[in-house]
Protein backbone atom coordinates (compact mmCIF):
# COMPACT_ATOMS: atom_id res chain seq x y z
CA UNK A 1 0.00 0.00 0.00
CA UNK A 2 1.87 3.52 -1.17
CA UNK A 3 1.64 6.69 1.20
CA UNK A 4 -0.76 8.93 0.56
CA UNK A 5 0.20 11.96 -2.07
CA UNK A 6 1.03 14.83 0.97
CA UNK A 7 3.26 17.48 0.94
CA UNK A 8 4.24 16.79 4.23
CA UNK A 9 4.01 13.80 6.90
CA UNK A 10 3.31 16.95 9.54
CA UNK A 11 -0.21 17.18 8.63
CA UNK A 12 -1.68 13.49 8.13
CA UNK A 13 0.35 12.77 11.85
CA UNK A 14 -1.21 16.23 13.18
CA UNK A 15 -4.86 15.09 12.48
CA UNK A 16 -4.26 11.60 13.60
CA UNK A 17 -2.46 12.81 16.93
CA UNK A 18 -5.80 15.04 17.48
CA UNK A 19 -8.21 12.08 16.90
CA UNK A 20 -6.11 9.83 19.44
CA UNK A 21 -6.17 12.99 21.79
CA UNK A 22 -10.16 13.08 21.90
CA UNK A 23 -10.92 9.37 22.26
CA UNK A 24 -8.45 9.16 25.44
CA UNK A 25 -9.82 11.82 27.36
CA UNK A 26 -12.91 10.06 26.23
CA UNK A 27 -12.21 6.94 28.71
CA UNK A 28 -11.01 9.29 31.38
CA UNK A 29 -13.01 12.66 31.71
CA UNK A 30 -16.08 11.25 33.07
CA UNK A 31 -14.97 9.38 35.81
CA UNK A 32 -14.13 12.89 37.95
CA UNK A 33 -18.02 13.59 37.29
CA UNK A 34 -19.44 10.65 38.99
CA UNK A 35 -20.23 11.89 42.42
CA UNK A 36 -21.99 14.95 40.31
CA UNK A 37 -23.87 12.78 37.55
CA UNK A 38 -24.76 10.57 40.73
CA UNK A 39 -26.39 13.73 42.88
CA UNK A 40 -27.72 14.57 39.46
CA UNK A 41 -29.51 11.61 38.05
CA UNK A 42 -30.13 9.90 41.63
CA UNK A 43 -28.18 7.23 41.03
CA UNK A 44 -26.75 4.50 43.47
CA UNK A 45 -23.06 3.62 42.96
CA UNK A 46 -23.75 1.02 40.93
CA UNK A 47 -24.96 2.51 38.33
CA UNK A 48 -22.32 5.20 38.04
CA UNK A 49 -19.95 2.55 37.62
CA UNK A 50 -21.47 1.61 34.62
CA UNK A 51 -21.18 5.28 33.10
CA UNK A 52 -17.22 4.57 32.88
CA UNK A 53 -18.02 0.54 32.23
CA UNK A 54 -20.32 1.20 29.27
CA UNK A 55 -17.57 3.08 27.14
CA UNK A 56 -14.74 0.41 28.03
CA UNK A 57 -16.79 -2.60 27.49
CA UNK A 58 -18.54 -1.04 23.92
CA UNK A 59 -14.71 0.00 22.91
CA UNK A 60 -13.03 -3.99 23.99
CA UNK A 61 -16.02 -5.38 22.37
CA UNK A 62 -15.93 -3.90 19.18
CA UNK A 63 -12.69 -2.72 18.03
CA UNK A 64 -11.76 -6.20 16.62
CA UNK A 65 -14.65 -5.85 14.09
CA UNK A 66 -13.24 -2.19 13.40
CA UNK A 67 -10.03 -3.35 12.37
CA UNK A 68 -11.54 -5.31 10.14
CA UNK A 69 -14.28 -2.81 8.54
CA UNK A 70 -11.53 -0.32 8.36
CA UNK A 71 -9.27 -2.98 5.85
CA UNK A 72 -12.43 -4.32 4.01
CA UNK A 73 -13.82 0.07 3.74
CA UNK A 74 -10.67 1.83 4.10
CA UNK A 75 -9.15 3.38 7.10
CA UNK A 76 -9.34 6.97 6.38
CA UNK A 77 -13.06 6.81 5.75
CA UNK A 78 -13.77 4.45 9.27
CA UNK A 79 -11.90 7.23 11.31
CA UNK A 80 -13.62 9.65 9.73
CA UNK A 81 -17.00 7.81 10.72
CA UNK A 82 -15.44 7.35 14.20
CA UNK A 83 -14.93 10.65 14.67
CA UNK A 84 -18.52 11.64 13.99
CA UNK A 85 -20.22 8.84 15.59
CA UNK A 86 -18.26 10.10 18.99
CA UNK A 87 -19.38 13.70 18.55
CA UNK A 88 -23.06 12.95 17.85
CA UNK A 89 -23.45 10.27 20.80
CA UNK A 90 -20.97 13.30 23.49
CA UNK A 91 -23.95 15.36 22.21
CA UNK A 92 -26.44 12.19 23.29
CA UNK A 93 -24.45 12.24 26.20
CA UNK A 94 -24.96 15.48 27.30
CA UNK A 95 -28.42 16.14 26.66
CA UNK A 96 -29.43 12.81 28.78
CA UNK A 97 -32.07 13.00 31.24
CA UNK A 98 -31.57 9.74 33.00
CA UNK A 99 -29.26 7.39 33.67
CA UNK A 100 -29.99 4.42 31.05
CA UNK A 101 -30.04 7.23 28.30
CA UNK A 102 -26.57 8.33 29.85
CA UNK A 103 -25.47 4.96 29.75
CA UNK A 104 -26.84 4.27 26.07
CA UNK A 105 -25.08 6.94 25.01
CA UNK A 106 -21.97 5.87 25.88
CA UNK A 107 -21.93 3.03 24.89
CA UNK A 108 -22.92 4.10 21.63
CA UNK A 109 -19.38 6.64 22.30
CA UNK A 110 -17.24 3.60 22.82
CA UNK A 111 -18.02 2.38 19.66
CA UNK A 112 -16.80 5.67 17.65
CA UNK A 113 -13.68 5.17 20.08
CA UNK A 114 -13.24 1.98 19.11
CA UNK A 115 -13.22 2.65 15.27
CA UNK A 116 -11.22 6.03 15.56
CA UNK A 117 -8.53 3.17 17.56
CA UNK A 118 -8.50 0.76 15.28
CA UNK A 119 -7.69 3.05 12.21
CA UNK A 120 -5.44 5.69 13.95
CA UNK A 121 -2.75 2.93 14.54
CA UNK A 122 -3.16 1.49 10.95
CA UNK A 123 -3.17 5.05 9.23
CA UNK A 124 0.29 5.67 10.39
CA UNK A 125 1.78 3.02 8.83
CA UNK A 126 0.22 3.71 5.67
CA UNK A 127 0.95 7.56 5.49
CA UNK A 128 3.98 8.07 7.01
CA UNK A 129 7.51 7.19 5.38
CA UNK A 130 9.24 3.77 7.06
CA UNK A 131 11.86 5.96 9.19
CA UNK A 132 9.51 8.24 10.66
CA UNK A 133 7.27 5.37 11.64
CA UNK A 134 8.70 4.58 15.35
CA UNK A 135 8.58 8.51 16.02
CA UNK A 136 5.53 8.58 15.30
CA UNK A 137 4.16 6.02 17.24
CA UNK A 138 6.19 7.60 20.20
CA UNK A 139 4.21 11.08 19.35
CA UNK A 140 0.99 9.13 19.73
CA UNK A 141 1.64 7.24 22.73
CA UNK A 142 2.87 10.96 23.90
CA UNK A 143 -0.51 12.08 22.94
CA UNK A 144 -2.43 9.36 24.57
CA UNK A 145 -0.89 9.91 27.77
CA UNK A 146 -1.64 13.75 28.20
CA UNK A 147 -5.36 12.79 26.80
CA UNK A 148 -5.85 10.29 29.48
CA UNK A 149 -4.25 12.70 32.27
CA UNK A 150 -5.66 15.57 30.89
CA UNK A 151 -9.38 14.03 31.38
CA UNK A 152 -9.93 14.00 35.06
CA UNK A 153 -8.31 17.73 35.00
CA UNK A 154 -10.35 19.62 32.43
CA UNK A 155 -13.44 17.48 33.62
CA UNK A 156 -13.17 19.10 36.99
CA UNK A 157 -12.90 22.84 35.11
CA UNK A 158 -15.89 21.84 33.13
CA UNK A 159 -18.02 20.78 35.47
CA UNK A 160 -17.22 24.20 38.16
CA UNK A 161 -17.53 26.18 35.22
CA UNK A 162 -20.55 24.68 33.54
CA UNK A 163 -21.91 21.75 35.21
CA UNK A 164 -21.83 17.91 34.19
CA UNK A 165 -22.83 18.43 31.02
CA UNK A 166 -19.56 19.98 29.64
CA UNK A 167 -17.94 16.88 30.13
CA UNK A 168 -19.35 15.18 26.97
CA UNK A 169 -20.85 18.64 24.88
CA UNK A 170 -16.56 19.45 24.94
CA UNK A 171 -16.42 16.65 22.43
CA UNK A 172 -18.18 18.53 19.93
CA UNK A 173 -15.75 21.55 18.81
CA UNK A 174 -13.46 19.30 19.73
CA UNK A 175 -14.34 16.27 17.39
CA UNK A 176 -15.21 18.93 14.68
CA UNK A 177 -11.52 20.14 14.52
CA UNK A 178 -10.32 16.58 14.26
CA UNK A 179 -13.05 15.94 11.20
CA UNK A 180 -11.96 18.67 9.27
CA UNK A 181 -8.15 18.21 10.01
CA UNK A 182 -9.03 14.52 8.73
CA UNK A 183 -10.95 15.86 5.84
CA UNK A 184 -7.94 18.21 5.07
CA UNK A 185 -4.73 15.69 5.45
CA UNK A 186 -6.73 12.78 5.13
CA UNK A 187 -9.68 13.13 2.37
CA UNK A 188 -11.63 10.14 1.23
CA UNK A 189 -10.48 9.80 -2.59
CA UNK A 190 -6.80 9.87 -1.47
CA UNK A 191 -7.33 6.74 0.46
CA UNK A 192 -9.71 4.79 -2.01
CA UNK A 193 -7.11 1.90 -1.31
CA UNK A 194 -9.20 -0.41 0.80
CA UNK A 195 -8.91 -4.05 -0.37
CA UNK A 196 -10.16 -6.94 1.13
CA UNK A 197 -8.57 -8.67 3.63
CA UNK A 198 -7.01 -12.44 3.06
CA UNK A 199 -7.06 -15.37 5.22
CA UNK A 200 -9.09 -16.07 8.22
CA UNK A 201 -8.28 -14.17 12.00
CA UNK A 202 -6.83 -17.57 12.86
CA UNK A 203 -4.41 -17.82 10.46
CA UNK A 204 -3.30 -14.17 11.73
CA UNK A 205 -2.74 -15.39 15.06
CA UNK A 206 -0.70 -18.47 14.12
CA UNK A 207 1.82 -16.16 13.08
CA UNK A 208 4.50 -16.34 15.34
CA UNK A 209 5.81 -12.52 15.61
CA UNK A 210 2.08 -11.22 16.03
CA UNK A 211 1.41 -13.82 18.21
CA UNK A 212 4.15 -13.01 20.56
CA UNK A 213 3.80 -9.08 19.94
CA UNK A 214 0.30 -9.26 21.18
CA UNK A 215 0.99 -11.62 24.30
CA UNK A 216 3.95 -9.34 24.99
CA UNK A 217 1.63 -6.48 25.02
CA UNK A 218 -0.81 -8.08 27.32
CA UNK A 219 1.17 -8.98 29.80
CA UNK A 220 2.72 -5.60 29.99
CA UNK A 221 -0.86 -4.13 30.30
CA UNK A 222 -1.31 -6.07 33.14
CA UNK A 223 1.71 -4.72 34.96
CA UNK A 224 1.24 -1.23 34.09
CA UNK A 225 -2.50 -1.57 35.52
CA UNK A 226 -0.91 -3.21 38.77
CA UNK A 227 -0.13 1.05 39.15
CA UNK A 228 -3.18 2.38 39.02
CA UNK A 229 -4.51 -0.77 41.23
CA UNK A 230 -2.18 -1.49 43.75
CA UNK A 231 -0.64 2.06 44.27
CA UNK A 232 -3.16 3.72 45.77
CA UNK A 233 -3.67 1.44 48.37
CA UNK A 234 0.03 1.33 49.09
CA UNK A 235 0.24 5.01 48.77
CA UNK A 236 -2.54 5.57 51.06
CA UNK A 237 -1.75 2.81 53.43
CA UNK A 238 1.29 1.51 53.84
CA UNK A 239 3.38 5.20 53.01
CA UNK A 240 0.17 7.10 55.08
CA UNK A 241 -0.23 9.91 52.15
CA UNK A 242 -2.66 12.05 52.05
CA UNK A 243 -4.94 11.69 49.44
CA UNK A 244 -3.63 15.04 47.63
CA UNK A 245 -0.15 13.80 48.00
CA UNK A 246 -1.45 10.12 46.75
CA UNK A 247 -2.86 11.98 43.60
CA UNK A 248 0.61 13.62 42.79
CA UNK A 249 2.29 10.70 43.28
CA UNK A 250 -0.15 8.87 40.52
CA UNK A 251 0.06 11.63 38.18
CA UNK A 252 3.65 11.30 37.61
CA UNK A 253 3.21 7.75 35.83
CA UNK A 254 1.26 9.55 33.14
CA UNK A 255 4.00 12.40 32.74
CA UNK A 256 6.88 9.95 32.48
CA UNK A 257 4.71 8.27 29.80
CA UNK A 258 4.37 11.69 28.04
CA UNK A 259 7.54 12.82 28.31
CA UNK A 260 9.27 9.75 27.66
CA UNK A 261 6.88 8.89 23.90
CA UNK A 262 9.08 11.14 21.66
CA UNK A 263 12.45 10.09 22.67
CA UNK A 264 11.52 6.39 22.58
CA UNK A 265 10.20 6.74 19.17
CA UNK A 266 13.59 8.25 17.78
CA UNK A 267 15.16 5.44 19.95
CA UNK A 268 13.17 2.55 17.99
CA UNK A 269 13.94 4.46 14.59
CA UNK A 270 17.59 4.09 15.75
CA UNK A 271 18.02 1.00 17.16
CA UNK A 272 15.31 -0.82 15.38
CA UNK A 273 11.93 -2.04 16.52
CA UNK A 274 12.65 -5.81 17.77
CA UNK A 275 15.77 -4.74 19.30
CA UNK A 276 14.08 -1.27 21.14
CA UNK A 277 11.56 -3.93 22.62
CA UNK A 278 13.86 -6.36 24.69
CA UNK A 279 15.07 -2.66 25.70
CA UNK A 280 11.88 -1.28 26.87
CA UNK A 281 10.65 -4.26 28.58
CA UNK A 282 13.97 -4.73 30.74
CA UNK A 283 13.69 -1.06 31.74
CA UNK A 284 9.59 -2.61 33.41
CA UNK A 285 11.09 -5.71 34.94
CA UNK A 286 14.29 -3.62 36.65
CA UNK A 287 11.39 -1.10 37.82
CA UNK A 288 8.85 -3.62 38.90
CA UNK A 289 11.81 -5.52 40.67
CA UNK A 290 12.69 -2.42 42.46
CA UNK A 291 9.53 -2.03 43.61
CA UNK A 292 9.10 -5.56 44.57
CA UNK A 293 12.45 -5.15 46.55
CA UNK A 294 11.79 -1.89 48.46
CA UNK A 295 12.08 -1.74 51.88
CA UNK A 296 9.44 -0.54 54.05
CA UNK A 297 11.56 2.55 55.11
CA UNK A 298 12.02 3.53 51.90
CA UNK A 299 9.56 5.91 51.42
CA UNK A 300 7.90 7.81 48.53
CA UNK A 301 11.29 8.11 46.59
CA UNK A 302 11.69 4.93 46.66
CA UNK A 303 8.49 4.19 45.09
CA UNK A 304 8.88 7.17 42.67
CA UNK A 305 12.30 5.75 41.54
CA UNK A 306 10.53 2.38 40.57
CA UNK A 307 7.70 3.81 39.24
CA UNK A 308 9.46 6.05 36.73
CA UNK A 309 11.80 3.29 35.39
CA UNK A 310 8.93 1.02 35.16
CA UNK A 311 6.72 3.81 32.97
CA UNK A 312 9.27 5.02 31.10
CA UNK A 313 10.29 1.06 30.17
CA UNK A 314 6.37 1.30 28.89
CA UNK A 315 6.53 4.03 26.56
CA UNK A 316 9.55 2.73 25.13
CA UNK A 317 8.04 -0.92 24.98
CA UNK A 318 4.57 0.91 23.23
CA UNK A 319 6.85 2.71 20.45
CA UNK A 320 8.66 -0.17 19.41
CA UNK A 321 6.30 -3.22 19.77
CA UNK A 322 3.02 -1.04 17.80
CA UNK A 323 6.27 -0.68 15.66
CA UNK A 324 7.03 -4.13 14.72
CA UNK A 325 3.47 -5.44 14.51
CA UNK A 326 1.83 -2.75 12.30
CA UNK A 327 5.47 -2.60 9.89
CA UNK A 328 5.50 -6.58 10.12
CA UNK A 329 1.45 -6.86 8.83
CA UNK A 330 0.10 -7.84 5.60
CA UNK A 331 -0.67 -3.88 4.61
CA UNK A 332 -4.33 -5.20 3.59
CA UNK A 333 -4.96 -6.53 7.19
CA UNK A 334 -2.99 -3.66 9.01
CA UNK A 335 -6.71 -2.09 10.45
CA UNK A 336 -7.40 -5.83 11.83
CA UNK A 337 -3.86 -6.09 13.48
CA UNK A 338 -4.37 -2.80 15.15
CA UNK A 339 -7.52 -3.79 16.28
CA UNK A 340 -5.81 -7.03 17.76
CA UNK A 341 -3.28 -4.89 19.38
CA UNK A 342 -5.67 -2.69 21.03
CA UNK A 343 -7.92 -5.56 22.32
CA UNK A 344 -4.65 -7.08 23.80
CA UNK A 345 -4.13 -4.16 25.50
CA UNK A 346 -7.40 -3.40 26.82
CA UNK A 347 -8.25 -7.53 28.16
CA UNK A 348 -4.48 -6.75 29.74
CA UNK A 349 -5.96 -3.62 31.73
CA UNK A 350 -9.29 -5.50 32.67
CA UNK A 351 -7.51 -9.23 33.58
CA UNK A 352 -4.48 -6.68 35.77
CA UNK A 353 -7.00 -5.17 37.46
CA UNK A 354 -9.11 -8.42 38.53
CA UNK A 355 -5.69 -10.11 39.55
CA UNK A 356 -3.40 -7.87 40.78
CA UNK A 357 -5.98 -6.49 43.01
CA UNK A 358 -6.32 -10.00 44.20
CA UNK A 359 -2.49 -10.86 45.12
CA UNK A 360 -2.10 -7.76 46.48
CA UNK A 361 -5.60 -8.91 49.06
CA UNK A 362 -3.75 -11.79 49.75
CA UNK A 363 -0.81 -10.51 50.43
CA UNK A 364 -2.16 -8.04 52.95
CA UNK A 365 -4.78 -10.56 54.41
CA UNK A 366 -2.00 -13.28 55.21
CA UNK A 367 1.34 -12.98 57.55
CA UNK A 368 1.57 -11.10 60.79
CA UNK A 369 2.03 -7.99 60.18
CA UNK A 370 1.19 -4.13 61.21
CA UNK A 371 -1.45 -2.02 58.61
CA UNK A 372 1.20 -0.23 57.31
CA UNK A 373 3.59 -3.21 56.97
CA UNK A 374 1.17 -5.80 55.51
CA UNK A 375 0.59 -2.75 52.59
CA UNK A 376 4.00 -2.88 51.81
CA UNK A 377 4.32 -6.68 51.95
CA UNK A 378 1.72 -7.14 49.53
CA UNK A 379 3.02 -4.63 47.34
CA UNK A 380 6.12 -6.03 47.24
CA UNK A 381 4.50 -9.15 46.33
CA UNK A 382 2.32 -8.06 43.85
CA UNK A 383 5.28 -6.08 42.02
CA UNK A 384 7.21 -9.75 42.02
CA UNK A 385 5.06 -11.47 40.00
CA UNK A 386 4.38 -8.56 37.76
CA UNK A 387 8.56 -8.13 37.41
CA UNK A 388 8.39 -12.38 36.59
CA UNK A 389 5.03 -11.57 34.03
CA UNK A 390 7.62 -9.01 32.15
CA UNK A 391 10.49 -11.50 32.54
CA UNK A 392 8.97 -13.78 30.55
CA UNK A 393 7.83 -11.43 27.89
CA UNK A 394 11.57 -10.29 27.67
CA UNK A 395 12.39 -13.92 26.86
CA UNK A 396 9.41 -13.85 24.28
CA UNK A 397 11.31 -10.91 22.92
CA UNK A 398 14.69 -12.20 22.35
CA UNK A 399 13.14 -15.21 20.59
CA UNK A 400 11.33 -12.48 18.37
CA UNK A 401 14.64 -10.84 17.44
CA UNK A 402 16.62 -14.36 16.59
Amino acid sequence: MTLLPVRSSSGPLCALAFSMLISSMGSSIANVGLPTLAAAFSASFAQMQWVVLAYLLAVTASVLAMGWLADLFGRQRLLGYGVLLFSVASLGCGLATGIGWLIAARIVQGLGGAMMMASTLALVVQVLPADRTGRAMGLLGTVSAIGTALGPALGGLLIAAFGWQALFLINLPLGLVAWGLLQHFLPHTAAAQAVTPRGSLLSLLRQGALARGLTMSLAVAMVMMTTFVVGPFYLSHGLLLTPRQTGLVMAVGPLVAAVCGLPAGRLVDRLGARNTTSVGLAAVAGGCLLLAGLPPGAGGGGYLAGLMLLTAGYALFQAANNTALLKGADPARRGLVSGLMNLGRNLGFIAGAALMAAVYAAGVRYGNFAPDLASSHGMRLTFALAGGMVMMAFLLSRRNCR
